[in-house]
């Protein structure tokens, strides 16, 4: 079971650096690395069970933040806030359009790599459409919006060696940019 103490933190240079492809048809061990990624969210929402083992909350997970440069990917939002639940364990993932709108969370972002809280609006698409192959060699085609759309933006981020706090403006830093939807 993965712990706190196997999420790298801001600084290491694993999280800096593009992950590697990761090949097809997916190997035994990606797919096991993955299945542990999401047991991890699943724990880390859990109150009792992110008590007992000191785990910090998360939906979203990059096999990056696990030291593993790979372009894997777990998210698990049982509820985004319109009723709609993602489960998604996701192997080279990519944003292959987007909108020009963009949206950003008021409070903006956290990530479990990193443990101070960087204040900050972090500007994302709001709509985007991914291709990734999913856990079962399928290839699958995501549309999302708003929240999720976040997540997901959050964690291919990650495999691409690029931290939430990389897109905060240094110079105005809680001004939302024209048009920008508050999700």
């Amino acid at each position: 079971m993965l712990t706190m103490k196997d999420i790298i933190r801001d600084g290491h240079p694993t999280l800096r650096q593009k992950a590697q492809d990761v090949p097809l048809p997916i190997s035994d061990e990606n797919r096991n690395i993955l299945k542990s990624m999401r047991e991890f969210l699943i724990n880390s929402q859990d109150e009792e069970t992110a008590n007992k083992y000191g785990l910090r909350s998360g939906v979203g997970l990059a096999a990056p933040q696990i030291n593993i440069s790979k372009k894997m990917i777990a998210v698990y939002l049982p509820d985004d806030g319109n009723g709609k639940s993602y489960d998604l364990m996701l192997v080279n993932p990519k944003v292959v359009s987007h909108s020009i709108q963009e949206a950003y969370l008021p409070t903006g972002e956290g990530c479990l790599s990193v443990d101070e809280n960087i204040p900050g609006l972090v500007h994302r698409k709001n709509r985007i459409t991914v291709k990734a192959t999913d856990i079962d060699g399928k290839e699958v085609k995501l549309r999302l919006k708003g929240y999720p759309a976040i997540v997901v933006q959050h964690e291919i981020d990650h495999i691409n060696g690029v931290m939430f706090y990389d897109h905060i403006d240094q110079t105005n830093p809680l001004q939302p940019h024209d048009d920008a939807v508050e999700v």
